[in-house]
């Protein structure tokens, strides 16, 4: 009977750990950190590394989902010229030494996903200062690291277990919750009927007076209607409204594909709050992905574009809900948008 209870109030604990998991990100001195709705979390060092970057990725749950990876330059570019990393490796001046056949190596990229050899390596690194490079430049600042990996124990409720990586315990690794059933928002027309040329003309003349009627700082110059076929009886309307140096603000609307026209303005609205402490969304540079069926936004912390979030939504025959959205606060020119780590993933 009482092994029935302990049972029982275990698997209620699952059940209420993994029923839903609160996105987060934060960075710690020199190591930024996020996790996402799955508690899927990623790690790396920002700032100053002159191309030189670690990144640690580890899934909830009990299982050993880990991978870490060292990376002079990213995957889209590297210098091509500079030797190969791993003998040059240095932990506070001294040589890094790597077990050869649990890594994948080219010149500039280090990849494993063994647990121990990982867990080896953090523990090797742990109160050192930096990890350089012999005659090159790149540095990977270890200021934070720590925090960063006891931030991730504590979000996937590792702290206590034989599975942490800082506070460690004697808990098995079954007592890990679990990630978080992932959400699906399925796409309900995936073929909606193309436009007639006369219906699309009738759209657009439609979009051009709601244009010239709404409150917008653009030049009328710069502004575009734009539509896209949602479903046989509705459309989406983009238009562009505000601008900054690079970054466009759109209005939007769900329209009926047929005269008379019936709009509704889109408000999106994230299922989180994120750290902004508003989870009202504006429509940034925004377009439609017709092949995927979503609503795309895209705000740049700077023109280089390697900074900022983004986000996907698609349209369940009501409203648009999220399907992905990613975020980097770290302008240091390490990766485009595709890259930036999610704090929000479904089916």
């Amino acid at each position: 009977m009482c092994y029935r209870i302990q049972s029982l109030l275990l698997i209620t604990l699952f059940l209420a750990a993994s029923a839903v998991a609160a996105p987060a990100q934060k960075s710690f001195s020199d190591w930024q950190v996020t996790c996402n709705n799955q508690n899927f979390c990623s790690a790396r060092n920002t700032g100053l590394h002159q191309g030189l970057v670690m990144t640690l990725t580890r899934s909830a749950g009990a299982h050993t989902d880990v991978n870490l990876r060292i990376d002079l330059g990213s995957l889209a570019r590297s210098d091509s010229h500079a030797p190969a990393i791993a003998p040059r490796l240095l932990v506070d001046g001294e040589p890094l030494i790597l077990e050869k056949e649990k890594w994948q190596e080219t010149p500039h990229h280090l990849v494993t996903d063994d647990a121990e050899t990982i867990n080896n390596l953090l523990e090797t690194i742990g109160n050192a200062n930096a990890i350089t490079l012999t005659g090159g430049q790149g540095t990977i600042s270890l200021a934070g690291l720590k925090a960063a990996l006891l931030f991730i124990d504590s979000q996937q409720k590792r702290v206590g277990s034989e599975t942490a990586w800082i506070k460690k315990g004697d808990d098995p690794p079954l007592s890990v919750p679990p990630a978080p059933a992932l959400k699906e928002v399925t796409i309900t027309n995936p073929t909606p009927t193309p436009f007639a040329q006369a219906e699309l003309n009738d759209l657009l003349d439609y979009g051009t007076w709601r244009m010239n009627n709404s409150d917008c700082s653009l030049d009328p110059a710069r502004r575009e209607v734009r539509v896209f076929a949602l479903s046989d009886d509705k459309a989406l309307m983009l238009i562009g409204c505000e601008a900054g140096a690079y970054n466009v603000v759109d209005l939007a609307w769900i329209v009926s594909r047929q005269k008379p026209f019936v709009a509704r303005q889109i408000h999106l609205r994230l299922p989180f709050m994120p750290e902004s402490g508003s989870n009202d969304l504006e429509l940034m540079n925004a377009g439609y992905d017709d092949l995927n069926k979503e609503l795309i936004t895209l705000s740049k912390g700077r023109g280089l574009g390697d900074c900022g979030m983004t986000s996907r939504w698609r349209f369940d025959g009501q409203r648009f809900r999220l399907v992905r959205y990613a975020q980097e606060p770290a302008c240091d020119g390490w990766h485009g948008s595709g890259a930036w780590p999610t704090l929000w993933v479904t089916k």
